[in-house]
């Protein structure tokens, strides 16, 4: 019987988990939903010891450290000084915080949490690396100027779950307001840095980036009402899908964080993306606006035909997930030709993730395509196989090819 398998002693299951690494490994989790890494790491510098220059229409931020370094970082922080942080917009000293940190988001993020992140970050290797002063022009420089933005823009409050919502609703409401802080991109921006939250998620410029984020709440833009949850799944985490691709700054947002979420988390924010009420703040393009001229069409079909048809397909149908599809597709035929423009000068790649990890890029045309011609095959593809775009003129291509990519 002592040979018999179930008669001899258990092996060992290999060391327990202690609930101080559980709490770790959740806060680094968490800090992956936050995107903390893309602000807080320098390019090709060490993770979270800040250094990065933020511009903005006001001047330079530079992002601070926050390894657990005693001197130049978070070292000397507790956990209460961490969530008054992020809860508030206030620092362990009492500073103002400027809203380049999204704590108008963050601080719907629960107690626990907050903990949590806080714990993974103390766990991080301490850099000591001193934080750059932030080269702000006056009066923006002054820091009392922010308890009137906070009057008009801050609204601190953790988040509380909708009653009259499923737990993945809501679980996916918490997602995308707090950690993923979506609307802070989502939302035009005015001239005081603030955003209305009646606005919220219904697009605008990205300050200082000239990429343009579509309106989660239209259809005619990113709304993805119409979408099935799968391509919103795919598209977020993935950053392909049978409806379109991530470029730019999404694909940032997809590389550094939305891969390596759940997949209960991720079908959880959309779930909640295509629960967004449609909100449609202007009416669609009139048949005069819409008209161009046959010479420019022409001029759009033969570029179209010479440069983008190998992939995109004669009736631009495209070739999914590889290529995106331009007829039918709402990011082609938005209000705001920017992203559009942007890709065809500078070219572009999805994000490579795990489950994606050799994308299809695009490559640039600025060096071959004269700015008349970026205009014609713009308004070509925006225009042609019934899609509802309006044209596009040579000075806003020219615009653009004389800013550097970001």
């Amino acid at each position: 019987m002592w040979l018999h398998p179930g008669a001899l002693p258990e092996g060992p299951k290999g060391p327990a988990v202690s609930a101080t690494t559980q709490i770790i490994t959740q806060g680094e989790y968490l800090a992956r939903a936050g995107d903390c890494v893309a602000c807080h790491t320098e390019a090709n510098g060490k993770a979270f010891a800040g250094g990065r220059a933020m511009p903005t229409p006001f001047g330079a931020l530079y992002v601070p450290n926050i390894t657990p370094d005693d001197e130049t970082g978070i070292g000397k922080w507790t956990a209460d000084d961490f969530y008054r942080m992020m809860h508030t917009g206030v620092s362990k000293d009492g500073t103002l915080l400027y809203p380049a940190m999204p704590f108008a988001s963050y601080t719907k993020v629960t107690r626990t949490d907050s903990d949590a992140i806080y714990a993974y970050l103390m766990s991080v290797p301490p850099v000591k690396q001193r934080n750059r002063p932030h080269e702000l022009k006056f009066p923006f420089n002054n820091r009392d100027l922010l308890l009137g933005w906070r009057t008009l823009y801050f609204k601190e409050g953790e988040f509380v779950p909708d009653p009259r919502q499923t737990g993945e609703w809501n679980r996916g409401a918490y997602l995308v307001q707090g950690l993923g802080h979506c609307a802070m991109c989502h939302t035009a921006i005015n001239a005081l840095g603030g955003s209305s939250e009646s606005k919220a998620f219904e697009g605008g410029m990205i300050p200082n980036q000239n990429w343009y984020a579509p309106s989660l709440t239209s259809n005619r833009e990113a709304g993805l009402g119409n979408w099935d949850i799968k391509d919103i799944v795919d598209l977020l985490q993935v950053g392909v899908s049978h409806r379109g691709t991530t470029y730019g700054p999404m694909a940032e947002v997809v590389y550094n964080s939305l891969q390596y979420l759940s997949d209960e988390d991720v079908k959880a924010m959309a779930v909640y993306l295509k629960a967004l009420p449609q909100r449609d703040s202007e009416p669609p393009p009139t048949s005069q606006a819409r008209l161009v001229s046959p010479g420019v069409m022409e001029m759009g079909r033969k570029v179209y035909a010479t440069q983008c048809a190998m992939c995109h397909g004669d009736e631009g149908k495209g070739h999914t997930p590889a290529y995106p599809p331009l007829a039918g597709n709402q990011s082609i035929t938005m209000a705001s030709p920017v992203n559009s423009i942007r890709m065809v000068l500078n070219g572009g790649y999805a994000p490579g993730t795990k489950k994606n990890p050799r994308p299809h890029g695009m490559p640039p045309f600025s060096h071959i395509l004269s700015d008349e011609e970026v205009a014609a095959v713009v308004t070509y593809i925006r225009v042609a196989w019934d899609n509802s775009g309006t044209p596009v003129t040579p000075a806003q291509a020219n615009e653009l090819r004389r800013l550097l990519p970001e």
